[in-house]
């Protein structure tokens, strides 16, 4: 008999508290990394200096590429069992984990073995500057190392997530951020027994931490018999399914390309950043830690809007994932906004964290970090309602909606502007796009088919909107806003 896991039913109870309880977790796993982040980037800015931390700045937009490059399927997996889930399916969303879980571990394996060798090639090809490749190269290498267990462990929170389980995940993530921080300096500048590494031992240190977590994850969900664990008795269903692995390739490319996407243009425009010189980069990979906290909220509350609006979905009830939708719409209004303002405000404290005592990139740092950082209040709003749209399988719409305002919007905004603006066209760019990304996501969300998609094309479950259901419901930001007096109540979270 499988013991009691902390999987919560998100088809029933307040949708307000509901999806607030379940996204915490999410929200603090996500604030958690980037204390993870900024701990690092402290160490190597401020005593390995600007070039360390131009370097690291270069290297971690390849790892975010990486992560982005299979982000699609973990989507396409957490939207498969939350929908199974739904559904009272077990079996299916353990097809679907199988699957899913051969699919991570070959890609990864093959991204590391070939990474490894063209590291420094990839990292002249976005112009990082000389100065700093060498110690970018030596942080990449041991980076590529770290993929499979960074897949893994991402892949795993994911379904954990999809089935409605955000507590396992966080508290495995905590064990790998304490660990990354602790061994973080040790590894760096090599106390006690450990080896001096300098910025090879902040990578490293992700390595062993990830190593850890992982490996103390899956000793857990076997200990707990996890209703989700494939038993020694159940490994048949490691054997690629074809109409899952159709339905995460068709479904998760068009996500994952959401991610590379996102990823390619932020290397793009660091590679923009980089012709100004390492004072610019270096003030652009500080405003990044600061920014990289201004969207957790956002990206907790999408992801858990698609996980909720997934499982109604599987389970029929539209009329909670329309709720989902304009709920977390003004969540991350209130919460994103909570962090621009203090952010904005004290800029100077906050970003002299990243960046040794006198240094010229602090100013830079500050005006660019005041025009950019707003951007992120629009980007949120895009996140979650393409987290809701996409939880039917409607992939292609957010796709051409991001492709659109990233490389048809951003990156032509900050080229052309340049010789008129300078620098300043590449900052702008970012608040003119999210709005375009905004207006068009809820634009689709409105007058879009998305009700009408399906993840397998072959499922015999109709999860097309009900005959009942308009077929276009009101938007979330203009039409309708939750009244706090249906929120409270007791949570079906528990």
């Amino acid at each position: 008999m499988s013991k009691p896991s902390n999987r919560q039913d998100l088809t029933q109870g307040p949708i307000g508290r509901t999806l607030l309880v379940f996204s915490l977790p999410i929200l603090a796993g996500n604030v958690l990394q980037s204390l993870n982040g900024s701990v690092n980037a402290i160490w190597v800015g401020r005593y390995l200096g600007e070039q360390a931390l131009t370097a690291t700045a270069n290297a971690n937009n390849i790892m975010f590429f990486l992560i982005g490059a299979v982000f699609g399927v973990g989507m396409a997996a957490t939207i498969l069992v939350a929908q199974a889930m739904g559904a009272k399916d077990n079996l299916q969303a353990k097809r679907v984990i199988g699957t899913s879980a051969t699919f991570f571990i070959g890609v990864s394996l093959v991204i590391a073995v070939a990474g490894l060798p063209l590291s420094r090639h990839i990292l002249v090809w976005m112009d990082t500057p000389p100065e700093a490749l060498p110690l970018a190269e030596a942080y990449l290498r041991i980076i590529f190392m770290a993929v499979p267990f960074l897949y893994m462990f991402s892949f795993l929170s994911a379904i954990l997530r999809g089935a409605g389980d955000t507590r396992t995940p966080f508290v495995f993530l905590m064990l790998s951020v304490v660990l990354d921080i602790v061994l973080n300096p040790l590894l760096i500048f090599g106390l006690g027994p450990l080896p001096k590494m300098g910025i090879a031992g902040s990578a490293m240190s992700t390595l062993v931490a990830n190593v850890i977590a992982l490996a103390a994850m899956l000793w857990w969900l076997r200990h707990r018999r996890n209703p989700l664990w494939i038993s020694r008795q159940e490994r048949g269903l490691y054997r690629p399914d074809p109409a899952i692995l159709r339905a995460l390739v068709v479904k998760g490319v068009p996500m994952g390309l959401q991610m590379i996407m996102i990823s390619l243009a932020m290397i793009m425009m660091i590679s923009m950043v980089n012709h100004y010189g390492v004072n610019m980069t270096s003030a652009y990979g500080a405003s990044l830690q600061l920014w990289t906290y201004v969207q957790m909220p956002a990206m907790a509350i999408g992801a858990a809007c698609s996980s909720m609006a997934a499982q109604n979905v599987g389970a029929g009830h539209w009329d909670r994932v329309d709720a989902t939708a304009r709920t977390g719409v003004w969540i991350n209004f209130l919460m994103t906004g909570a962090l621009i303002v203090p952010i904005v405000v004290f800029d100077h404290a906050l970003l002299s964290l990243f960046l040794p005592d006198g240094s010229a990139a602090l100013s830079v740092a500050e005006h660019l970090n005041r025009i950019a950082v707003w951007s992120f209040l629009f980007f949120g709003v895009t996140f979650v309602v393409s987290g809701v749209v996409r939880s039917t399988g409607a992939v292609i719409p957010p796709l051409l909606i991001l492709g659109f305002s990233l490389w048809g919007v951003r990156i032509p905004f900050a080229n052309w502007l340049q010789p008129t603006l300078g620098a300043d066209a590449i900052w702008w760019s970012f608040p003119v796009s999210a709005v375009v990304a905004m207006l068009l996501s809820l634009a689709y969300y409105r007058w879009g088919h998305w009700r009408q998609a399906k993840m397998l094309s072959n499922d015999p479950r109709e999860v097309a909107v009900p005959a009942e259901v308009p077929a276009h419901p009101p938007s979330p930001v203009a039409d309708r806003i939750p009244e706090p007096a249906t929120t409270p109540g007791p949570s079906a979270a528990g």
